[in-house]
């Protein structure tokens, strides 16, 4: 199929728009945006549009957006260079990823300015349609607490520093959009207030902050909770912790890993009951290791066992995961009583705009980015179009007509 295609038309799937749904409807793409949508009976002018003709059963969802991901096929962000990213931003396509922020992880110094700096030029000079977007940097680490550093590098944290994130945010050309630390360990807030003041969310992670504490952060300007439950202050009925801060303060967007490994199915359905889809984020949080066969692989110098979709650092700690996006979007629905909608609203609608680019991206609308993924009736990806065109089409589909 070429992806060099300029105007697409879309037809017949169920059409998730912003604020309605389509059933046999069209899309028309021009440009790398959306030009125009509706029914099928009132489309016109079809000439010159290479045309999709899609199945009864399937779908046609917004592209999902992953804030939360190391790396995937072998390739991760702390490799530092241009052809890991390329295999990030050509593999994620397939599982209906059309855009991510390249997360770093708890490394030395000079490791983490490298990802930074290479992960900026590329973001610059390399980006281009037809490939799942970088979005910015989402720094995992090193402002974390020891007594929670899972598959974190023990010597590698260091304390929260305005001064340190400031050079890092030069070196990343401003593109570091997403903090993970654990805000007890933040002295007064200065960071936590830093970011705040300069529109980057702050996220409680890899922490043991206490109920109050993170109230305390969340005036300060804390707005986001990494992957809930893992490597956090748990819920106890005389502490609440993190987890129940994320359940009843409503100033926070919250992650989950919904490969029901890192949390059973039955407390995610909990944690849907109580966060809801309004506040719910999906993520993968995926290592290199996804998208290759079992095996031992690398992570931020440790050696991560990979067995039957689990990754471990040892036999109790988790090491990241091998999850798909498109996964998480069929499993929130198996495991909750969540829909198609709500899982929109957390692999796209939410996380954009947590980011602050729902203009552009996170919903089927006229004049935004044609991030557009194609599910067969069984929800599986068959096809994924970034920004206009074409990036991935599963071998067995042949729905494309002229």
């Amino acid at each position: 199929m070429n992806s060099n295609i300029e105007k697409l038309l879309i037809l017949n799937g169920t059409i998730y728009a912003e604020n309605t749904v389509y059933e046999k409807g069209y899309i028309k793409i021009e440009n790398g945006m959306i030009t125009e949508m509706g029914e099928r009976s009132r489309l016109t002018d079809t000439e010159d549009y290479k045309v999709i003709s899609l199945p009864h059963g399937y779908s046609v969802v917004p592209g999902m957006i992953d804030i939360h991901i190391h790396g995937v096929n072998g390739a991760d962000t702390m490799d530092a260079t241009r052809e890991a990213l390329d295999t990030m931003t050509g593999t994620l396509p397939k599982e209906g990823t059309t855009s991510f922020l390249a997360t770093t992880m708890t490394e030395g110094s000079d490791s983490i300015e490298k990802a930074l700096k290479n992960t900026a030029d590329y973001m610059a000079n390399h980006q281009k349609g037809g490939q799942a977007e970088i979005l910015g940097l989402h720094l995992e680490g090193p402002f974390i607490n020891p007594d929670r550093a899972g598959a974190q590098p023990l010597d590698r944290i260091q304390k929260p520093s305005v001064d340190i994130f400031k050079r890092w945010q030069t070196l990343s050309q401003n593109q570091i959009k997403l903090v993970t630390l654990a805000p007890e360990l933040d002295e007064d807030h200065e960071l936590i207030s830093y970011l705040k003041e300069n529109g980057i969310i702050s996220s409680v992670g890899h922490s043991s902050a206490t109920f109050d504490e993170v109230g305390e952060a969340i005036d300060a300007g804390l707005s986001h909770v990494t992957h809930l439950f893992n490597q956090m202050s748990g819920l106890h009925h005389r502490e609440p912790g993190i987890v129940g801060a994320s359940f009843l303060r409503q100033e926070l967007m919250v992650e989950l890993i919904t490969d029901g490994i890192h949390v059973r199915p039955e407390v995610i359905q909990l944690a849907f009951n109580q966060i809801t889809d309004e506040r719910l984020i999906l993520i993968t949080d995926s290592m290199r290791a996804k998208c290759l066969k079992n095996g031992q692989y690398d992570l931020g110098g440790q050696m991560v066992t990979v067995k039957d979709g689990r990754a471990l650092l040892d036999e109790d700690t988790l090491a990241g995961s091998v999850l798909k996006m498109k996964d998480a979007f069929s499993n929130i629905q198996s495991f909750t009583t969540g829909d198609m909608r709500s899982a929109i609203k957390m692999t796209a609608e939410n996380p954009a705009k947590q980011l602050n680019i729902f203009d552009r991206k996170g919903s089927l609308a006229l004049r935004k980015d044609a991030d557009i993924v194609l599910l067969d009736e069984n929800k599986d990806v068959f096809t994924t179009i970034c920004k206009g065109k074409i990036a991935y089409t599963r071998e067995d589909d042949t729905h494309e007509t002229n």
